[in-house]
C-alpha cells in the first residue's frame, strides 16, 4: 500500500538533480533518503530509480508513479481546498510570487506576520523579476508592478505607485540638469530590463499640453536587477528610472534627485493577480490580500 506521504516524497525527489540534493532540501541525510527509496521500491515490488546513473533518473515504473502521483496529489489538494473554503478556515498552502526587491522588503515580512496569525497555514514565497506567465495559474497570488498588457488573472489594486527619473547630486553637478526629454541624448541613461516592456523607450507626458512624448535612450549600463540599477544611480553613473516605492527614501534624504520632475511617467501600480472569477476565492487568499491592502494602500515608502 502506498500513502500520500510516499507520493509527495516521490514528487519532491523529481524536483532535484540528485538524491543528495533532495536530502539537503529535506534536511535529512543522503543515506536516509536512499533507505526510504529502497524501502518504497521493496514495498511496491518495482525499481523507481535507475542505478547506476549520473544524477537522479527515474525508471519507466518510476515515471509512471510520478505522473499518477501528480494527478492524485493535485486532486487531494483541490478537495482539501474546497473543504477549507466551506469552513472559512485559513489553512492549506498559500503560494505567492512577487518581484525580488519589493518581495524582500514588503511581501516577505507581511507573509511572516500572516503566518503567525494562522498556525495551520503553510506558505511558499518565490521571488522573481521575470515571471513565467505560462505558470501564473500555479500561484494563489502574483504580486506585479508595472504595465500589465494581458493576463487572464483578476487584478486587485494594492497601492498606487509612480515612476521617477532620478540621479545623484554628483552626477547632476557634473553633467547638468536636463530641462526636457530631448536633453537626455546628452546624458548617460541606465536601463532596467524587466517584464516585457520596451525599456529603452522612455515615455513622458508633456506638462504644458499633456501630449505623450517618447524618447529612445541608448544605455551604456543595463541590468535585469533593480537594485543594481539603483546602485549605479547612487554612484553617479547616470540617470535611472525607478518606482517610487524603491527610491522615495533616497529622494527624501537627498542622495537621489528627481530629474524632469514636471514630466509624468507611466504609473507602475502595485497589484495582486489572482485566479479569474470562474474560480472561487479562498479565505487564505482573501485574508492575505486584505492584509496587503491594509498595509500598502497608504504607501509606507513615503513615510
Amino acid at each position: 500500500m502506498i500513502s500520500s506521504d510516499d507520493l509527495r516524497f516521490v514528487r519532491e525527489l523529481s524536483s532535484h538533480p540528485s538524491l543528495a540534493s533532495a536530502a539537503r532540501y529535506l534536511g535529512v541525510s543522503a543515506a536516509s533518503v536512499t533507505l526510504r527509496v529502497k524501502a518504497l521500491e521493496k514495498r511496491l515490488g518495482v525499481q523507481l530509480i535507475q542505478r547506476p546513473a549520473r544524477g537522479l533518473r527515474f525508471s519507466e515504473e518510476g515515471r509512471l508513479l510520478l505522473e499518477r502521483a501528480g494527478r492524485i496529489l493535485d486532486d487531494m489538494d483541490e478537495l482539501q481546498a474546497l473543504l477549507d473554503d466551506r469552513s472559512q478556515k485559513v489553512c492549506g498552502t498559500l503560494r505567492v510570487l512577487a518581484p525580488l526587491g519589493f518581495g524582500n522588503r514588503y511581501v516577505a515580512p507581511l507573509l511572516g506576520e500572516f503566518s503567525c496569525m494562522h498556525s495551520e497555514l503553510r506558505i511558499e514565497l518565490s521571488l522573481s523579476d521575470a515571471p513565467d506567465w505560462s505558470t501564473a495559474q500555479d500561484w494563489d497570488i502574483v504580486i506585479y508592478i508595472g504595465e500589465l498588457r494581458d493576463s487572464s488573472l483578476k487584478r486587485v489594486l494594492l497601492a498606487r505607485n509612480a515612476r521617477y527619473l532620478c540621479a545623484s547630486p554628483e552626477y547632476i553637478a557634473r553633467m547638468g540638469m536636463p530641462l526636457s526629454p530631448d536633453d537626455l541624448h546628452h546624458h548617460h541613461c541606465i536601463a532596467l530590463r524587466e517584464n516585457s516592456e520596451d525599456v529603452t523607450q522612455w515615455r513622458f507626458a508633456d506638462p504644458a499640453t499633456g501630449n505623450r512624448v517618447a524618447k529612445r535612450i541608448h544605455p551604456l549600463l543595463a541590468s535585469n536587477d533593480g537594485q543594481a540599477v539603483k546602485q549605479w544611480g547612487l554612484l553617479g553613473n547616470g540617470i535611472i528610472m525607478r518606482s517610487e516605492w524603491d527610491v522615495a527614501p533616497q529622494i527624501k534624504e537627498g542622495t537621489l534627485i528627481r530629474v524632469l520632475a514636471d514630466y509624468a511617467l507611466p504609473d507602475a501600480d502595485i497589484v495582486a493577480l489572482v485566479a479569474g472569477e470562474q474560480r472561487r476565492s479562498s479565505p487564505k487568499v482573501d485574508g492575505f490580500i486584505s492584509l496587503l491592502k491594509e498595509r500598502l494602500s497608504d504607501r509606507p515608502w513615503r513615510k
